[in-house]
């Protein structure tokens, strides 16, 4: 049995549902390469499902990719599902190929983009590093978000069975 504690995470102005989510340009990995991907040019091929997520290797990470990889909402949908955190591309390729999962994910080491989004966590015992708190962001074509699930405490987990009714509300 995992042994953590749940921590209240601070109140956050973090982008919501109705706000344009803001655009970035990040490599952007799959099990094979990364290449720099700007997220307009994912929403204008369709709607985005934009994954926030702790550093792979975490439980969490872990968790919310079986679990989205598991209920394959991109199948049958006309929606890109990437995901975003501060581990680099070589940590990506690694969790992408043992997760087996067919998703891309954007390598932030810096964490600015969860500092564009109202989304930082400071993390507990280690001086100047943060992550993106856990965050689940649906874009339409012009990156306005439809729904919005943010973490307020850690670990947590989106409502799957309401991310899902979201996606096929579109």
């Amino acid at each position: 049995m995992i042994d953590f504690e749940v921590v209240d995470l601070a109140e956050t102005d973090h982008v919501g549902q109705g706000d344009t989510a803001p655009d970035f340009t990040r490599p952007l990995v799959n099990d094979e390469y990364w290449e720099d991907a700007a997220l307009s040019d994912l929403t204008a091929d369709g709607p985005v499902l934009l994954v926030f997520h702790t550093m792979d290797g975490a439980f969490p990470t872990t968790y919310m990719w079986n679990e989205i990889r598991d209920r394959a909402w991109d199948e049958g949908n006309d929606l890109t599902v990437v995901g975003l955190s501060i581990s680099s591309p070589y940590e990506h390729k690694a969790t992408v190929e043992q997760r087996r999962i067919d998703y891309r994910l954007f390598s932030d080491p810096g964490n600015e983009v969860a500092e564009a989004y109202g989304i930082v966590n400071d993390l507990d015992g280690m001086t100047g590093i943060s992550e993106p708190r856990p965050a689940v962001y649906l874009l339409d074509d012009d990156r306005t978000v439809e729904y919005a699930w943010v973490a307020d405490e850690w670990p947590a987990f989106p409502d799957y069975d309401e991310v899902e009714d979201a996606i096929e509300s579109l």
